[in-house]
């Protein structure tokens, strides 16, 4: 990797972070894993903006026509409500529907974890608009960590970001497993099959209908899958709301006070729900007054919290013990809005494949020759693909626990990207201006953020393995 590649931010992931932020506003639609992780980790081999007479890069053929008219060079033009719409949307995501069953799990105490958990990460979000801020040239989150680190920050980063993505499919796919096994429960959609089971194979025939999705080349098109993320998000909400309200479910459960041997695996599920730092520099350049950025975090920090807990106390006290890891699952099968919700769960995954996917598509297009004609590129690109997201499939189905994959991804990563990291880039990129007060809380919230991290990969897996081990003695 050359110095240019290495130093500077590339024109091609400044093009795309625009497409994500300005192109129809499309980017407030999206959950926290889509095609805005594609926006981070675009880069280009020739492009650098340390040389103002960059040459002719063959970037530009490998973008589509509708990125290109988005290409500027001036600022950002998202309002302060805009960002907190964009912010807002990318966090709200999957992690949502494990909120009841990590409060039921934890006890009611553990919503002040989920509090303080919100108020880290909205700081670290604010750490992260500060290091920009030191280096203009800093377009990303991988940008940031090269700032900080040189190159092993951004190789550090970029492992971060590309571990969080599979994980985050492999939980989608176990999703969509969850709720068309729910959907189709007392129907016989296929003969029995010693191989699979019914919902198995409609899991499987879900993700060949969206292998396709994995060959589209246009970006704009990927970003076309991501419209209705927040609005299926607040269908959730709503289900979960009118049930509590009008769907003849009391609300009498008693919610433990603390259970602490369930903290460490539960914070993953808490940490996984905060989990969108790794766009917000897209979303920081984006904007016409960047200096209002910490506001905009602390705004969007706080509604998101608000309807985590809302959800979270409503999930719990209408079912208690007896929730499900997905909340959708716990809701009465005979009600129009639990279908309408279960389905908005199951569509949700076959529309984030190709935007999961799309930053492993342009890393692998890096590599390959520039001689290589476009129709070499795409069928690699969805070969690779295709190969990738069958054993995506095979390790969902071969783990179907959404509850300990989706904590292992918040202790595993999500705990590095929203907290540890940030805190380590601030302080080496912002070390001579720093308050010694600051260095302790920054070192602290690392610490903090390492144990957490090691206690709830180290619980999650057990509890994993355990399940595991269970169902092949059964079986």
């Amino acid at each position: 990797m050359s110095s240019a590649e290495t130093s500077s931010v590339s024109v091609c992931s400044k093009v795309l972070g625009w497409l994500h932020l300005h192109r129809s506003h499309q980017i407030a639609s999206e959950s926290l894993h889509g095609g805005k992780l594609a926006a981070e980790l675009m880069t280009c081999d020739v492009c650098s903006e340390e040389n103002s007479n960059c040459k002719e890069c063959n970037c530009k053929q490998k973008l589509s026509g509708s990125t290109k008219e988005v290409v500027s060079n001036g600022g950002g033009n998202c309002s302060f409500a805009h960002a907190v719409i964009n912010m807002v949307g990318m966090l709200i995501g999957l992690g949502q529907l494990s909120t009841p069953y990590a409060l039921e799990n934890g006890g009611w105490a553990s919503v002040f974890l989920l509090i303080f958990l919100g108020v880290i990460c909205a700081y670290t979000s604010h750490l992260l608009g500060k290091s920009l801020e030191k280096n203009p040239k800093s377009r990303s989150y991988t940008d940031i960590g090269h700032h900080a680190y040189g190159q092993k920050g951004q190789v550090l980063a970029a492992t971060f970001i590309y571990l969080e993505i599979f994980l985050a499919l492999v939980s989608y796919t176990i999703s969509l497993h969850d709720n068309l096994g729910t959907i189709f429960e007392h129907v016989q959609v296929f003969p029995r099959w010693r191989l699979m089971s019914s919902s198995q194979l409609l899991t499987l025939i879900a993700v060949l209908v969206a292998l396709p999705s994995l060959w589209l080349r246009d970006l704009s098109s990927i970003s076309f899958l991501s419209s209705g993320g927040i609005l299926m998000s607040m269908v959730i909400f709503g289900s979960v709301a009118l049930t509590a309200i009008f769907g003849g479910v009391r609300s009498n459960h008693t919610i433990p006070v603390l259970q602490i041997r369930n903290i460490p695996a539960i914070s993953g599920l808490y940490v996984f729900s905060y989990a969108g730092h790794v766009v917000f520099p897209n979303l920081h350049e984006s904007m016409k007054d960047p200096a209002q950025f910490t506001k905009v975090s602390m705004v969007s920090f706080t509604l998101v919290t608000m309807l985590y807990t809302a959800l979270a106390f409503m999930g719990a006290k209408m079912f208690g013990p007896t929730v499900s890891s997905q909340i959708t699952l716990s809701l009465p099968r005979h009600l129009i809005i639990t279908k309408i919700a279960l389905w908005a769960t199951v569509l949700t995954p076959m529309t984030k494949y190709a935007l999961e996917f799309a930053p492993f598509a342009i890393q692998l297009e890096r590599c390959l020759p520039i001689s290589m004609s476009s129709r070499k590129q795409m069928v690699i690109r969805g070969t690779v693909g295709s190969i990738l997201l069958l054993i995506i499939l095979a390790l969902a189905l071969s783990v179907p626990y959404f509850q300990y994959v989706l904590s292992l991804t918040g202790s595993l990563v999500s705990i590095c990207i929203c907290v540890i990291l940030p805190c380590a880039f601030y302080i080496k990129i912002c070390w001579p201006e720093i308050s010694q007060p600051s260095i302790v809380i920054n070192v602290t919230l690392i610490a903090l953020g390492a144990l957490l991290g090691i206690f709830g990969t180290v619980s999650s897996s057990k509890l994993l393995f355990q399940n595991l081990k269970r169902t092949h003695s059964s079986a």
